[in-house]
């Protein structure tokens, strides 16, 4: 049977059109169905290091640099209160708990050709990549809203029934991927999403201009990092990211039963939690709100499938891990990069059977348990991330997770050491850690699918 394209691809965010360049400039013919209109508003605003050498990979890299976004250096944490933490035999620890910062320029990471990234308004980023997607060769279909994806009919081909304004028309190709982000439309209609069995995580979010950000960095002269401030509430914490010299994106990150539990509209919950921090309180007190405060539930999720006879899903659509350390965008990407090379190896087989994305699957999931499980570690003990990331033993280990340098090595060296150390505290409540321990309790092979 004739087909439309090569490959459909169900989305056009940062997986969607980084997987469209890569199969474009390899001379597949590809199209990329987006039910959106490009600019869009969109979370996820801030990158790490990692998404560097796919952006120089696909070619769009001197667009992204000419796109005025704010340059990212580097990466900062500040607690609700100072304090002295006993030192349980790590190095500079007697200093207060109250900030931590890492520089990404301190450690070489292959691929990398420069000492920042970058925060972007993903509005004007995604569609950058998506211009970009279709200046290879790909055909972008806007405002198109792909309703089903049939597998079933002939052996060879997968038919998509889109809505194009008042009409439903079907479009075929022999592969589909699906990077359809939180919608995860593959997963629903397969049946193999699941929500993740420790982290169901709420945001609230919204932008602020002429927000003060010298009055709350760890030092003035560090105000374009991303800060992640930590609320005294277990397991809560804001983001603060640059969006340009006088906009910041802000979002409160937290449980949420908790905000089941306030039964209140966005606005009070997000001040409501902010006020346990005055200093970060009254700086945006003294700012103006810009953009509504919007919502962001489904926060974390896994699929038990990621590859299928003729389907990938790829960055969102696959996996979502509470955001804490800026994953997502790198997620979307490097999936993106890691797949697109299983599709063209089966493209010049003529074979887009399961086995063909045996590789991809298993360094997605390798990848991103990784990030799972330090991101578990974090929440279970935040001290232990401080220590670990202000001593000289394992601060450059600490500093290639947070630069998202998880995909073409087996796991971190630094995460087996914190891993025995998070055990050791939870088993001894005599521990000096042991009232630093948060709520949440990641299971130990957890994610299992």
């Amino acid at each position: 049977m004739k087909h439309d394209f090569d490959v459909a691809v169900i989305g056009g965010g940062p997986a969607g059109s980084t997987t469209a360049s890569y199969l474009a400039a390899a001379g597949l013919s590809v199209a990329v169905f987006e039910s959106e209109t490009f600019p869009r508003p969109h979370v996820g605003e801030s990158l790490v290091p990692a998404t560097t050498p796919v952006l120089i990979e696909i070619g769009a890299m001197d667009a992204v640099e000419a796109g005025g976004f704010v340059r990212k250096y580097g990466a900062a944490w500040t607690s609700a209160e100072s304090r002295k933490v006993p030192h349980n035999g790590f190095t500079g620890l007697y200093q207060d708990f109250q900030a931590a910062d890492v520089m990404f320029v301190e450690r070489d990471q292959p691929g990398v050709d420069r000492d920042h990234t970058f925060h972007v308004d993903r509005g004007r980023f995604d569609s950058i990549l998506l211009k970009h997607a279709q200046s290879l060769g790909a055909a972008v279909f806007s405002g198109v809203r792909v309703l089903t994806v049939d597998l079933d009919g002939d052996p060879d081909i997968v038919t998509l029934t889109c809505r194009m304004g008042p009409r439903e028309v079907d479009f075929t190709a022999r592969l589909v991927v699906d990077a359809s982000g939180r919608q995860t439309l593959l997963g629903r209609q397969l049946k193999v999403k699941v929500p993740d069995p420790v982290f169901n995580q709420y945001a609230i979010h919204t932008w602020f201009e002429g927000l003060d950000r010298a009055a709350i960095a760890f030092e003035p002269a560090k105000t374009d990092y991303v800060y992640t401030h930590f609320l005294p509430i277990k397991d809560t914490w804001v983001w603060q990211i640059p969006i340009s010299d006088t906009i910041t994106s802000v979002g409160v990150v937290t449980q949420k039963r908790r905000f089941t539990a306030a039964n209140t509209d966005r606005e009070r919950f997000f001040w409501d939690f902010v006020s346990s921090r005055p200093d970060l309180y009254d700086a945006l007190q003294r700012s103006k709100r810009i953009r509504p405060f919007k919502p962001e539930g489904d926060y974390s999720y896994a699929m038990k499938q990621i590859r299928g006879d003729k389907f990938v899903l790829v960055g969102d659509a696959a996996r979502f891990v509470d955001p804490i350390f800026s994953s997502g965008v790198s997620v979307a990407l490097n999936s993106a990069r890691l797949a697109a090379k299983d599709i063209i190896a089966a493209h010049q087989a003529g074979d887009f059977g399961k086995e063909r994305f045996t590789r991809y699957e298993g360094k997605l999931r390798r990848a991103v348990k990784n990030w799972y499980e330090f991101i578990s570690i974090y929440y279970r003990l935040n001290v232990l991330f401080t220590a670990f990331v202000q001593d000289p033993r394992y601060r450059i280990d600490v500093l290639k997770m947070l630069q998202g340098d998880f995909y073409d090595e087996d796991e971190p060296r630094a995460l087996p050491a914190m891993r025995e150390i998070v055990t050791a505290v939870e088993n001894d409540p005599e521990h000096l850690w042991h009232p630093y321990l948060g709520t949440l309790r990641s299971p130990t092979a957890a994610p299992a699918f």
